[in-house]
């Protein structure tokens, strides 16, 4: 081997190292580690940032901003809402997320999907004594199975396959299809389901410290709404209308026409003007606010349409002791008038407001949710009537007027896609482009939608794959591969490319490995002069599919601290999987891809 392969190889295991211990980002490394090899010339800066421009990076880049669009105009929250409908127990709830994610995840990036869930399911497991434990590994690993379905499942099959196109190399110059990994991303996402099942009731453990802490007291709302006539769940039951289900919230008592009626049961219908008094954190109120028609009954000037919302905050407001707000009802302070915010709900410390919101007389220390125009939080941070004042973060308004729109364009997306009409690049930033042009998110949020240090990591990976292949390290180590299993047939090679990929996407980033291992596939399908379709494939779904451990895929780290895990918790219940599927790979490539 060259001096260029010792460098490379010197600098890929100086990667991994600072990888494993997570001591620099990976965007930073690879980025620094490519520029590097271009100024020793192991590379041509030509080929260093080539990756910038590869179709599958770009495709990536766009697909983040379609799945924003879906999400900024409340369709992946309605999904999410009704999702988990009347579950009661945990196979069942297993069975909707199942029915929904996996899909879901086919087609868009999974953290979104993931991150919309992780709520709901800690909900469900408040309500109902269960460990969210229990429940988040399952609901990362359903996404990662779902990804490995399709093309644009994960970013990672993406960037094979827009290596696949660049390689010009005969067999594989068109990349993957759409629906070309199916065959067995399906099998994948079934037994990986029914492994969840059966045996995660046995192997995922039950953090009680977590279901306790769930259990502590938050600092509840009282938050009192109004059915308009507009509203879509008008003569639907309490159950049916979802109201029982959203993330903690607890539905107090209806006010209809003056008549109190609470408790209030699961068949009571829902009419027009009917004033529901509800109790829950603010995040639950967030939830109750997405739905149509339902608006805060303490100021009938609040603002319910899309495109006035997008011009409002909710904000956090303290009442300090020196307040003129202090003994007056929240109806007397007139506070769009005052201050140009409307009331949203009350929570007053120790004890549960049992007035109309309306009707309760402030004091100190009562925390007032607003909503409010954009410069409230600068004109009163340091007002004197109120001790703190702080935006509610995770507040953002829907735009459900653009739904509809938002769902057309992907529709659109996946009928370009499927039918070949044009290339997944154009095909995907078209439709990003479209979800911009009707409305369904603004450009600011298209760009802030896109994970830049996903795509910076991409890309300057591909520079690093390229020095492999340049220097003659990934010929030297192919070859070591083949002497070893020539014995037993290309069969053996795929096993081995199986579980190597498998342990550097547990430990690296999935698209790192990936980048890193396609050199390798090349070259030993080369030395077996076979067609390097079977090892590629196997390539992707060991890259796309790391279970093992909570830095594999980033959806893992998602429920890894919210679930109350530990590292080994990833390792027990995600082995025995990988173990299982890594099997059903090696049996059906051959048979779809045979070499």
């Amino acid at each position: 081997m060259t001096a260029d392969g010792w460098i490379t190889l010197g600098l890929v295991a100086f990667i991994l190292v600072v990888l494993v211990k997570n001591l620099a980002p990976p965007d930073l490394l690879f980025l620094g580690a490519t520029a590097l090899l271009a100024l020793l010339g192991v590379i041509s800066p030509q080929e260093a940032f080539a990756g910038f421009s590869n179709p599958g990076m770009l495709t990536v880049a766009a697909l983040f901003v379609v799945a924003a669009g879906l999400r900024e105009t409340g369709v992946l929250d309605h999904l999410g809402r009704r999702i988990l409908g009347r579950a009661k127990t945990e196979p069942q709830v297993m069975g909707r997320l199942a029915g929904v994610v996996l899909p879901l995840s086919a087609f868009l990036n999974n953290t979104p999907i993931v991150a919309m869930f992780i709520p709901v399911v800690m909900d469900w497991c408040r309500r109902h004594q269960v460990s969210p434990s229990k429940l988040l590994i399952p609901l990362s690993f359903l996404a990662i199975l779902g990804g490995t379905c399709t093309l644009i499942g994960t970013s990672t099959n993406l960037v094979v396959s827009g290596l696949m196109i660049e390689s010009d190399i005969e067999g594989i110059e068109r990349g993957i299809g759409l629906f070309e990994l199916a065959p067995i991303g399906i099998p994948y996402a079934v037994i990986g389901f029914f492994y969840l099942v059966v045996f995660g009731r046995w192997l995922l453990p039950e953090r009680k410290e977590l279901l306790e802490q769930l259990g502590e007291a938050r600092r509840e709302y009282l938050v009192e709404v109004m059915v308009q006539p507009t509203c879509p769940l008008i003569g639907q039951s309490v159950e049916n209308a979802g109201l029982r289900q959203l993330p903690g919230l607890f539905l107090i008592e209806i006010d209809r026409n003056g008549e109190v009626i609470g408790p209030v049961g699961p068949d009571e219908l829902l009419a027009a003007n009917d004033r529901l008094v509800f109790t829950g954190v603010v995040s639950s109120i967030i939830e109750l606010e997405k739905i149509p028609g339902i608006v805060p009954a303490a100021d009938p000037a609040y603002e319910v349409a899309p495109q006035k919302q997008r011009r409002r905050r909710l904000c956090e407001a303290v009442i300090s002791a020196s307040s003129p707000l202090i003994g007056q009802t929240i109806r007397e302070t007139d506070f769009r008038a005052s201050y140009g915010a409307a009331v949203v709900a009350v929570h007053r410390s120790g004890a549960r407001v049992e007035k109309k919101v309306g009707d309760i007389r402030l004091r100190p220390g009562d925390t007032l949710l607003l909503q409010t125009g954009p410069h409230f939080l600068r004109a009163h941070r340091n007002d004197p009537s109120f001790y703190l004042v702080s935006d509610v973060e995770e507040w953002r308004p829907i735009r459900y007027d653009r739904a509809w729109q938002a769902l057309v364009l992907f529709v659109i997306l996946l009928v370009l896609m499927t039918t070949g009409v044009t290339d997944t690049l154009t095909a995907a930033a078209l439709v990003a482009v479209l979800m911009v042009a009707v409305g369904c998110l603004s450009a600011g949020e298209a760009r802030s939608s896109i994970e830049w240090q996903v795509l910076i990591t991409i890309a300057a990976s591909f520079g690093v794959g390229a020095a492999l292949e340049n220097s003659g390290a990934a010929a030297t180590i192919a070859g070591t591969l083949f002497d070893a299993t020539q014995a037993w047939g290309p069969v053996a090679a795929l096993v081995c490319i199986t579980l190597v990929a498998s342990l550097m996407t547990e430990m690296i980033t999935n698209n790192a490995a990936a980048v890193l291992m396609f050199p390798f596939c090349l070259q030993t399908a080369s030395l077996y002069n076979a067609d390097p379709r079977p090892f590629l494939i196997a390539l992707v779904l060991a890259a796309s599919a790391s279970f093992m451990t909570p830095i594999g895929y980033q959806t893992n780290l998602m429920v890894y601290g919210p679930g109350g895990y530990r590292f080994t918790d990833f390792l027990i219940v995600g082995a025995p999987l990988k173990l299982v599927l890594t099997i059903v790979a090696v049996l059906l490539i051959p048979l779809f891809w045979p070499f």
